[in-house]
Formats: C-alpha cells, structure tokens, sequence
C-alpha cells in the first residue's frame, strides 16, 4: 500500500445549493471534532466511541480521515474514516483494500449529497495510490444508505454478517441485532463509473427482490422493535439463502409506496 497521499483542499456546491470544503483532517482539534460529531451522530456509549487516538493512528497508517468543513466558520460537518486493510481479493492472492468504518453528516447537513461527496473523495485519494478497493457495513434495514451506497455509488453486496458489532449503544440500533451487509466498492469498474456519471448501464436478469417497509425508521424510532426485528429475521434468512446460491445485490430501488427494495442478480465481476 501507498504512502498516505494529501487530498487536494476544494470546495464543492451541494445539491441544495450549499458550498463546503473537502480536505483531509490533520490536527488534533480536527480529529476531536470527527469524535464529537460520531457521538452527535449515533450516540454512542463507553466502549462504543472510537477515541481521537484511533483517528490518528488511522491516517498514521495509510488509512484516511477526510473532513468536510462550512466555509463561514470552519467548523467540521462531516467526515469519513477508513483504515487499511489486507486479506485475499483475487485468486486467492491477498491483496490490500480500504475499509470504510464511519461515515458522519452533521444533521443540519444531511439530505445534501454531503455523504456522496465525502464517498467520492475517499475514491480519489485511494485511486491516487493504486488502491482499487473498498469496503464498509451497513445497516440492511436503512433505505437511504442502501440507496446512496448501491444506487449511488455503485456498490455490490455478496455477504450478510448476523449481528456483526454485537450489543450496541447507538440509538439508531435501538436494541434491534447489529446485522449487516458488506459493501464492495470496485473503485475503478466500469459499473462504479458509470454510477458516479449518472448513467444507469442495464442491470442483469434480477433474480430476487427483498423489500424492507417504507415504515421501517418510523418503527425503530418509535421503539417497535418487535415489528422491525421481524423484518430484519425474515430478511436475513432471504440475503444469507441468496448469497449461498451465488447471487448478489446490484441494485436498490423504491416503489410507488416508499418500500426499499434490494434486486439481486448473478455477479461475475
């Protein structure tokens, strides 16, 4: 793996027509920031919060902490962490990648592209260094991420990892089993350029679909946990049979009542 390379400081315009400043973060007090905003974030607890240290030991190591910052005062509002990592990619040769561990948006920034924007620029950066990977979990029972992640960004999924963290603090977990899916990032396909570009290239033959109800965050934030723990069972029993038979998520669409749905296809690449 590269030597850590400087991300190029720029300002982008979001799609609400805000502007704000990408660059890595370098300083104590910038690292601080990225451990307030995760608790602001997930409110997490204890032996939960990544401290300061692990954000600097990460951009140490040739992993990144890329920082989104408003232009009025500097303050941080978003950032995402990845850390370096080895393990067989091709072949059965190993090979190393980047595995995205948090992405944050501060509330007041959300629903802006922010998180695109923050995804994009860890792209280049690992791209910059000849890393042509990366990875990360996320939540199957969140449709916004689902959407950002595979429509969006263009990701596949393959594997479905049953309470993955274990017993969390978070308050978006809201009790419910950490379940998650792994998302791969082909940094360099033409499947994730096309996705970046705006071009939707003609999925394969789909052949499943699993829907997570328009209701789902409705419920985890009311406290339903039995109403959404049922769901998530019964959707982890469809991804884990799926992936067994060699399929794999390639697409996220919602239909005309708001449901999410995951398509899933055979994958070759």
């Amino acid at each position: 793996m590269g030597a850590a390379m400087r991300l190029e400081a720029r300002r982008v315009t979001l799609r609400n027509g805000r502007q704000v400043e990408l660059r890595e973060c370098e300083t104590l007090d910038e690292m601080g920031a990225c451990v307030r905003l995760q608790g602001e974030t997930w409110g997490y607890e204890g032996n939960d919060i990544i401290p300061r240290r692990a954000f600097v030991v990460a951009r140490h190591i040739g992993g990144q902490v890329m920082g989104a910052f408003a232009p009025e005062d500097g303050r941080l509002v978003g950032f995402a962490m990845a850390l370096p990592g080895v393990k067989e990619l091709a072949n059965g040769i190993p090979g190393t990648y980047l595995h995205s561990h948090m992405l944050a948006v501060d509330l007041e920034w959300r629903d802006s592209g922010l998180g695109q924007r923050l995804k994009l620029a860890q792209r280049e950066e690992a791209l910059s260094r000849g890393i042509d990977r990366m990875e990360w979990t996320f939540d199957p029972l969140e449709g916004k991420n689902a959407y950002l992640n595979i429509h969006r960004l263009g990701v596949v999924v393959r594997r479905y990892l049953p309470d993955f963290y274990g017993v969390s603090s978070s308050r978006l977990q809201n009790g419910l089993p950490t379940d998650r899916l792994l998302a791969e990032w082909h940094l360099d396909s033409k499947r994730v350029a096309s996705r970046i570009a705006g071009d939707r290239q003609p999925l394969p033959p789909v052949k499943e679909r699993i829907m997570i109800p328009a209701a789902m965050s409705a419920w985890k934030i009311a406290g339903e946990v039995a109403r959404a723990q049922e769901v998530q069972q019964e959707n982890r029993k469809q991804f884990e049979r799926a992936f067994a038979a060699g399929l794999a998520v390639v697409g996220f669409v919602r239909d005309a009542q708001g449901n999410g749905i995951y398509e899933l296809a055979e994958w070759a690449g």
